[in-house]
């Protein structure tokens, strides 16, 4: 699957903006092959966003979310330094987790 996410956090006024990138086929569970066999669906269902260690954004996603989805927020405090940790889990159990730094 590759490098599983592109995390870019920027710190400025007291507000940290943390903008992320995921690899991820995003298949519905609605598509057919070529075969006419239906692609089992394959998701993210679950995301957790940590900043210096302290939970700042959960969700629970579902099919209806597209291929490499990108996610963006804001949350007041943060400084550059500190670190953005992000966790998601797919409808399969696999688990990925990249950080970043804000800047």
């Amino acid at each position: 699957m590759g490098n599983p996410m592109k995390i870019r956090a920027s710190a400025k006024d007291g507000v940290t903006e943390i903008k992320i990138l995921m690899s991820h086929e995003m298949e519905t569970g609605q598509r057919k092959d070529a075969n006419g066999t239906v692609i089992p669906a394959w998701f993210i269902n679950e995301i957790t966003a940590k900043l210096d260690g302290k939970t700042v954004m959960q969700a629970q996603w579902g099919p209806s979310i597209s291929k490499n989805p990108y996610l963006a927020f804001k949350v007041k405090g943060g400084k550059a330094g500190d670190k953005v940790s992000v966790t998601w889990v797919d409808n399969r159990g696999d688990t990925r987790t990249d950080e970043a730094a804000v800047t």
